[in-house]
């Protein structure tokens, strides 16, 4: 728990503890009589030092609402919930003060308990609902900020310096080591190396940069030292831009009101002025029509019994059991969720996730795994001659062999994936002659065999015949000893459970899946075709993903809604701007965490559709417990308003609604994921 809901707790505890004292108190003076008259016959300081420990106990749980109700009247906001248990809890108490000081009469009881009983309900409520939230947001990664922390610049004697990115000017170099994120747009001047894009862009493959190459900010530099002249400050930088756009997204981005507050807007009003009429419209006219008509009471007793009973409805009004109901509920469903590694951060996204009818995904780390791997070997007839192998699996082996070893000095991701994709042992003592081509490959000496690796451009500078129409992916071509030897494809596998989450979207009731991603329209179009995504766009920019969403929100149903599914920071604003966002928690940036609505702790899509089944779910069960506590409510409002249900009955009808509820939103962690 935090530091408030422990605030809050002590404060029920507290308050709990002195009511209890308070009423036993009460019940052993009411057995013995000279306790209230101790003092004087009348009773009165005992009537006064009892009012004010009560006001003392109401003061600790309640003295927060209040406060919160006057400021609302302040703001001319006046009907709202915590209006409504201020007039109620306040009127109780009145009530009990001037039955006890014996200011009016009435044979109907009315003591302060119920004043300071209704707000520890209320009070109850609402801490369930703060630990509800709270214990989902408390297994969410924190935002890391995504801006780079520092630009490193060359001081007077040739060492690094750190410097804010703010302080760097247009036209300064900066240097960037491997492994540092690039902090400001530019050009580079000097040096080689592998740049990710991937958290801006989504491409699934590194690219090479060399002097006189754009960088934009917050990509990664992989491999070697470079030198970036920039040409943006960082205010205009594309990272600076991205968290512009996840900041006026979320302005815009709307979300389902507490059913509370929406309930309060009308619920209030109507109850208070329903007082007020009980309060006048009965007395005045009995005193039209004469002492005791029916139901009216007589003319020493019809203002007093009126009175009480108004303030008894308002006491009887407060929505106590509906309060606690309703996040109890959604509690459940966080909890359901939660024990299935589906964070939400909130109640009110639940009930979003609900009417979803559109999910958007991103496909690098989303629908795919986001890593490199060997996916196809294809080696030349000409090489399988060569190299004396009559078996295919032979033939490959012996093609992925030379391409490790030659890439065998290399940290480059490709390099990685196919040393990587090698059952055998890697001989770096039998590798000489390295030759890094920049923009081309790598050539080598394999065993006293000539070994070249890298793309068309390497094929085509040695002027070797290759083959151009190869599957979708990253095409690796590869020579030995001077003949075209065949090529390897690396590329980004798509998740194993990708297509079978799709189908369970469908399954559920999603009317359209779209895939937004920032790579090459062939890749795209290929895992589009592969998963069965309905609608396929490629080749986009973080702005571009937030502009086909907008269309999309545009073109759907008012009370159909929209969820993106992403996890880079690229993914960021079009996050915050769908109704509901869903982020990777395993893989995803921490600015997709911060962004998205919903966290899949395990990176696995499938989870999506699981998630809609709990809420829908939660949802049923929310209705439900709201329309039985409404029943139960209106029902004791109209006892209470003839005299037959007093503040005690009310109270406890709230109780037992509230422990129904309970036992009905536990249903919630019972969530069938086979059906």
């Amino acid at each position: 728990m935090t530091k408030k809901q422990k605030k809050n707790l002590k404060r029920i505890i507290i308050a709990a503890v002195i009511v209890a004292i308070l009423m036993i108190f009460e019940k052993v003076a009411s057995l013995i009589a000279p306790v209230n008259t101790f003092i004087d016959n009348n009773g009165l300081i005992y009537n006064i030092l009892l009012l004010a420990a009560y006001l003392a106990a109401y003061w600790i749980i309640g003295g927060d609402i209040l406060k919160k109700a006057f400021k609302g009247i302040c703001k001319g906001q006046v009907f709202d919930e915590n209006f409504l248990m201020a007039v109620a809890t306040v009127g109780a108490m009145v009530l009990g003060a001037l039955v006890s000081f014996g200011v009016i009469e009435s044979a109907e009881e009315a003591n302060y308990s119920e004043g300071v009983a209704v707000m520890l309900f209320y009070q109850i409520g609402e801490l369930f609902q703060s630990v509800a939230v709270g214990k989902s947001r408390k297994n969410i990664t924190a935002l890391m900020d995504i801006r780079p922390d520092y630009a490193n610049i060359e001081g007077e004697n040739g060492e690094l310096v750190q410097v804010s990115p703010d302080e760097v000017k247009v036209g300064d170099i900066i240097v960037v080591k491997p492994g540092e994120k690039v902090p400001l747009d530019g050009v580079i001047t000097e040096g080689n190396t592998s740049i990710d894009t991937r958290a801006l862009t989504g491409e699934s493959v590194p690219r090479g940069a060399k002097a006189g190459d754009d960088v934009i900010s917050g990509c990664v530099n992989m491999s070697g030292l470079i030198k970036v002249r920039t040409n943006k400050e960082f205010g205009e930088s594309t990272v600076s831009k991205i968290l512009d756009l996840v900041e006026n997204s979320s302005m815009k981005k709307s979300k389902s009101e507490n059913f509370i507050a929406k309930f309060a807007r009308y619920y209030t009003p109507a109850v208070c002025y329903a007082a007020v009429a009980l309060a006048i419209i009965p007395p005045v006219v009995n005193m039209i029509m004469g002492n005791g008509v029916l139901w009216m009471g007589t003319a020493e007793n019809a203002w007093s019994m009126w009175v009480i009973r108004a303030l008894t409805f308002l006491v009887i009004s407060c929505p106590c059991a509906l309060v606690i109901s309703i996040p109890l509920s959604f509690f459940g469903g966080i909890g359901a969720a939660s024990s299935r590694g589906i964070l939400v951060k909130g109640s009110n996204y639940l009930e979003t996730l609900s009417q979803t009818k559109t999910v958007v995904f991103d496909k690098t780390g989303t629908l795919t795994e986001g890593v490199f791997k060997v996916t196809n070997i294809n080696a030349s007839e000409g090489f399988a001659k060569k190299e004396g192998l009559n078996s295919e699996q032979k033939v490959s082996d012996r093609l992925l062999m030379y391409a490790a070893h030659a890439e065998s000095y290399s940290d480059h991701p490709i390099s990685k994936s196919l040393k990587d994709a090698y059952s055998g042992v890697i001989n770096s003592a039998c590798v000489t002659d390295i030759e890094e081509i920049g923009g081309h490959g790598v050539s080598a000496n394999v065993d006293g065999v000539k070994v070249s690796v890298g793309n068309s451009k390497m094929m085509k500078k040695l002027g070797l015949n290759y083959e151009e129409n190869v599957p979708v992916g990253t095409v690796v071509y590869i020579s030995v000893d001077g003949i075209y030897a065949g090529y390897i494809i690396i590329s980004d596998v798509i998740k194993a459970d990708a297509a079978a989450a799709i189908k369970g979207l469908k399954a559920s009731g999603v009317s359209k899946t779209v895939m937004l991603t920032g790579d090459a329209k062939a890749v795209a179009d290929y895992v589009g075709r592969e998963l069965g995504i309905d609608e396929i766009h490629s080749e986009l920019l973080p702005g571009d993903k937030v502009a086909q969403v907008e269309k999309l929100l545009t073109g759907g149903k008012s009370k159909e809604k929209l969820a993106f599914v992403g996890d880079g920071i690229n993914d960021a604003p079009v996050l915050s701007r769908a109704d509901i966002g869903i982020a990777m928690g395993a893989m995803g940036s921490d600015a997709a965490i911060e962004a998205a609505d919903v966290i899949l702790m395990d990176d696995n899509p499938k989870r999506i559709a699981l998630a809609m089944k709990i809420s829908r779910k939660c949802l049923r069960i929310v209705y439900e417990n709201i329309v039985f506590a409404l029943v139960v409510k209106f029902a004791c409002l109209i006892l209470g308003a003839f005299g037959i249900a007093n503040m005690w009955i009310a109270i406890f009808a709230d109780v037992g609604v509230m422990v129904i509820a309970v036992l009905n939103a536990i249903r919630c962690l019972r969530v069938n994921e086979n059906k």
